[in-house]
């Protein structure tokens, strides 16, 4: 058909002019010359017309659809940013309330421990090596801290203790780290032992229960406490709780592994006690 129109378009351009012309004339000169025609070109232009048509709506559909999907698109962009925004709102209330318990629970310490005296501190650097686990502290000697005061948490979990201060930063030795000691106590049979840790246990982050009565019966999940006998801890933090009991290589003495009540990982505030009353 493009051929066709190719090469005889112009003939055809004439034959429809004659034939407009014709029809013309012949509406003049004979009444209702015409009708007979005219009905024919409407049945043989009926189906261009519906095509038009069809063209038509398809082109105003596909308009219709381009400008709805830009508009789609923008609501998603805007939805998209709503739960950004929702997302950034939720966090922060998180936040607080995280906040508020962490605050909750440093007053309900407070109350309990109003034998010792608190400086809230910021965890800036960790170090967790294969000789060492200590942590840095924002706060030293311009705001009181000094060597061997003990650091916990505000639910009173026991840290580690201060060995080293600057002006305003100090190192913290934490419950894992070989140079550890601690007098400790377990909770349920009032057995008394001393904390300790090496580097086979630092690297598994865990500490022991070393001096153990022969007779001591200690159970997984035995809670243990702090003594408060060498002076430098107060009594009655929690050190963590008894893994299980083992024998030293000797055969002689049991020790106990202990799994920290503290996540040292996951520390960004502390507490340092730099006074309290000896029990």
């Amino acid at each position: 058909m493009k051929n066709f129109f190719q090469k005889h378009g112009f003939w055809v351009i004439i034959a429809a002019l004659f034939l407009t012309a014709g029809l013309t004339l012949g509406s003049a000169v004979v009444p209702n010359f015409t009708a007979p025609l005219t009905n024919l070109v409407g049945v043989i232009a009926t189906p261009f017309r519906n095509g038009a048509n069809s063209f038509f709506s398809w082109v105003e559909g596909v308009y219709d659809y381009a400008f709805r999907y830009e508009e789609l698109q923008q609501k998603v962009a805007d939805l998209e940013q709503e739960v950004a925004e929702m997302r950034e709102e939720n966090r922060e209330a998180q936040d607080a309330l995280d906040e508020n318990e962490r605050l909750r629970e440093l007053l309900n310490l407070a109350e309990k421990r109003s034998d010792m005296v608190f400086e809230d501190a910021t965890v800036t650097g960790r170090s967790t090596t294969s000789w060492e686990s200590t942590l840095t502290l924002n706060k030293g000697s311009s705001s009181g801290v000094a060597v061997n005061q003990c650091v916990i948490t505000e639910t009173g979990n026991l840290v580690g203790v201060v060995a080293e201060v600057g002006t305003n930063w100090c190192t913290v030795v934490t419950i894992i780290d070989p140079d550890i000691s601690v007098g400790a106590v377990v909770y349920r049979t009032n057995d008394s032992a001393m904390l300790e840790s090496d580097l086979s246990t630092m690297s598994a982050g865990k500490c022991m229960l070393t001096y153990l009565s022969s007779e001591a019966q200690l159970i997984a999940g035995d809670e243990v406490l702090t003594s408060g006998e060498t002076g430098i801890y107060p009594s009655g933090l929690v050190i963590g709780t008894v893994d299980e009991v083992r024998t030293d290589a000797a055969g002689i003495e049991n020790y106990a592994i202990i799994t920290p009540a503290v996540t040292f990982s996951e520390l960004s505030e502390v507490f340092i006690v730099k006074e309290f009353s000896a029990s």
